[in-house]
């Protein structure tokens, strides 16, 4: 289904949730409204009733006393009637109020799954076009010794790229399915982060990765995923950073907490923003021209580990430019 289609299906159930609303708020009014006809009807006709059975002349305190009963009846049940309706009105409210925020909620899961679907499709497609096209040029062509050793650093970088991306579909779906067994062992963060820098150096020899790294950084956790998390903060990083611009890695140790912070120079997270990209397939900008790679799982993924390790993760502005993703962890 296209985007286009899917707002026409928006439409047209946001149409009918307002039609049937309005309607539902009318038949509640033409309720009150006939309820309170016939209460005063029905206080005409014992006020009539009563003026023929008791004479006010008479008896005048107890015609006095009867009108006062019959007047005090009408009164009960209008506010009875009233606040029915103003009960009726709030639930009617509140019910529409929670089906509304739930189906559009809906509509945005469907969107953010289908916007994923075609992001995977396109990064699981890219780099095995690339590993084909190289391994025919290599088949087909004798090429020299510097030139295989390229195209086999070029294959190499896209089967590292999709082994990651399907790490990354596999744990968050063991994580959200809870088929993944989190172990909790001692371990050292100084030299996991300086592992992965260092892999992350290998890989992309054109960009600069900086790093301030404490020793003896000892943590708590799943070195698997902790390893997961660290790389998809330097990945995404690296992705949205100009590739003359660092990327730093800092950890540091502050009393009875550990700092992990990822520093880039890109183009920045607005406040509004900060928040939803936690969010699982979530992803800023315009899906229809975006130019980045991506699935919107890298960034729900270190949310989700720092929180199944009792950690804390933000992202604040780095001044002049870019963003500062830190993880606090409590030793």
């Amino acid at each position: 289904m296209s985007k286009k289609d899917v707002r026409k299906k928006l439409r047209r159930a946001t149409i009918l949730y307002w039609t049937l609303l309005i309607y539902i708020v009318a038949a509640l009014v033409w309720w009150f409204i006939s309820l309170e006809s016939q209460n005063k009807d029905m206080k005409h006709l014992k006020i009539g009733q009563f003026r023929s059975a008791v004479d006010s002349i008479s008896a005048p305190v107890m015609f006095n006393t009867g009108l006062q009963k019959i007047n005090n009846d009408y009164k009960k049940n209008k506010t009875k009637y009233i606040g029915e309706g103003i009960i009726f009105l709030l639930v009617i409210g509140v019910g529409a109020m929670l089906v509304y925020r739930y189906v559009r909620r809906q509509f945005n899961v469907q969107q953010q799954q289908q916007n994923f679907m075609m992001a995977v499709t396109h990064e699981l497609k890219t780099p095995i076009s690339v590993v084909m096209l190289n391994l025919e040029t290599i088949q087909k062509y004798s090429l020299d010794t510097e030139r295989q050793k390229k195209l086999m650093g070029v294959m190499l970088r896209e089967t590292s790229r999709l082994d990651f991306l399907t790490n990354n579909i596999l744990v968050a779906s063991q994580l959200d399915g809870g088929g993944y067994k989190l172990s909790k062992e001692e371990l050292d963060l100084s030299d996991l982060l300086k592992d992965c820098v260092g892999d992350f150096r290998s890989r992309f020899p054109e960009r600069v990765f900086k790093s301030e790294i404490q020793q003896g950084a000892d943590v708590k956790g799943d070195a698997l995923l902790l390893q997961m998390m660290i790389n998809n903060l330097l990945a995404n990083a690296a992705k949205y950073s100009p590739k003359e611009a660092p990327v730093s890695a800092i950890l540091r140790k502050e009393n009875d907490l550990v700092k992990l912070q990822i520093i880039d120079e890109g183009p920045g997270i607005p406040d509004d923003e900060k928040k939803k990209v936690f969010k699982k397939f979530y992803r800023i900008g315009n899906e229809a021209i975006r130019k980045t790679q991506g699935t919107g799982l890298g960034l729900y993924l270190c949310s989700k580990i720092a929180r199944d390790h009792n950690a804390d993760i933000l992202v604040t502005n780095n001044v002049p430019v870019g963003s500062i993703f830190t993880v606090i962890f409590e030793t």
